[in-house]
């Protein structure tokens, strides 16, 4: 029994023992709160930076949202203005020397923009700079269409000028037409009203005799010649020298020539073209009565009617017959 492990009161070490057993549950108590600790505090840090994280991600989700937002908002302004501006293609194609370089200008801004566009994700800094670049390209395609505006309606302008004008210069050409129509009319009158009248026309056979002496005579073989007269004036026709013609018909019906000038045309003005047997250029003044002779000669005269017409202007003025007649034995 001396080797007994009971514990007893004759053996100090046995005493020791429990007190040594609760020390050391303590010690693991401490442990044990301090590890539960350390791990609550890391898992509170884990969540609270995986909450961290997902809310960044979220920010940032919503801040690439928003972007692309606004670059589909800058898009659709840019598809607007590109639709403004292509409606200006027609006129500007009009006005493409006043407004070239204009055009220059915002086809580099496009090309800017669309290349900016294309690219996408954009920063702060561009997505700015995309804004300004697309507020420049707005004002001048406003300023082009209000040049294009201004020059459509100064063209509008010139063109209801132009067709003022042209409706002035068709009344001017129509009143000038009628200006020519009366003068003509007039210059007509006037010529017409220029026309000599004839009167006292008288037709003589004369027979030459010697010594110069004449005889007037109705016997055709006697007749050396037949000497025309008559009168002519106008209060119209104007002073300087006047064109008569002589229309002398024979018995036979046939227009005598004058062989110093042979078969020449006459062009009336009732009477279409008529052969004449001779023409006298007479100098008359104006206002006056002037007497005018023609003689006609001819070595032989045939017996029967002589008709003789006057022509001045293209009119027939006068017109006579002389009848010459068969002789007897002492005619």
């Amino acid at each position: 029994m001396a080797n007994t492990n009971y514990p007893s009161a004759n053996n100090p070490q046995n005493h020791d023992r429990p007190t040594n057993s609760k020390e050391n549950n303590s010690t693991k108590n401490i442990v044990i709160g301090v590890l539960t600790v350390i791990i609550l505090g890391l898992g509170g840090y884990l969540v609270y930076d995986l909450t961290k994280d997902k809310e960044q991600q979220q920010v940032y989700v919503a801040n690439e949202t928003k972007t692309n937002t606004e670059l589909e908002s800058i898009k659709g302004e840019y598809d607007n203005a590109v639709l403004r501006l292509d409606s200006l293609t027609g006129a500007n194609n009009t006005y493409q020397g006043q407004l070239g370089e204009r055009q220059q200008e915002i086809a580099k801004l496009k090309s800017e923009i669309s290349r900016m566009i294309k690219k996408g994700n954009l920063s702060a800094s561009e997505m700015k700079d995309l804004k300004g670049k697309l507020a420049t390209l707005n004002s001048k395609i406003g300023n082009l269409e209000a040049e294009v505006a201004r020059l459509t309606g100064e063209n509008q302008e010139l063109a209801a000028n132009n067709t003022q004008l042209s409706s002035e210069k068709t009344v001017l050409e129509t009143n000038l037409q009628t200006t020519t129509l009366e003068k003509e009319e007039l210059a007509s009158t006037v010529d017409i009203a220029s026309t000599f009248t004839a009167s006292n026309i008288q037709i003589k056979a004369v027979d030459e005799r010697k010594k110069g002496k004449e005889k007037e005579t109705t016997t055709a073989k006697r007749v050396d010649k037949l000497v025309i007269s008559f009168d002519v004036e106008n209060r119209v026709a104007r002073t300087g020298p006047a064109d008569l013609y002589v229309v002398v018909t024979g018995p036979d019906g046939q227009v005598i020539n004058d062989p110093a000038i042979g078969s020449s045309t006459l062009t009336t003005r009732q009477d279409g073209d008529r052969q004449f047997t001779f023409k006298t250029t007479s100098e008359y003044e104006q206002g006056t009565r002037k007497n005018v002779q023609v003689p006609l000669r001819r070595n032989d005269f045939q017996t029967g009617n002589y008709k003789i017409e006057i022509y001045q202007n293209g009119f027939k003025i006068a017109e006579g017959i002389r009848t010459l007649k068969k002789g007897g034995l002492f005619s």
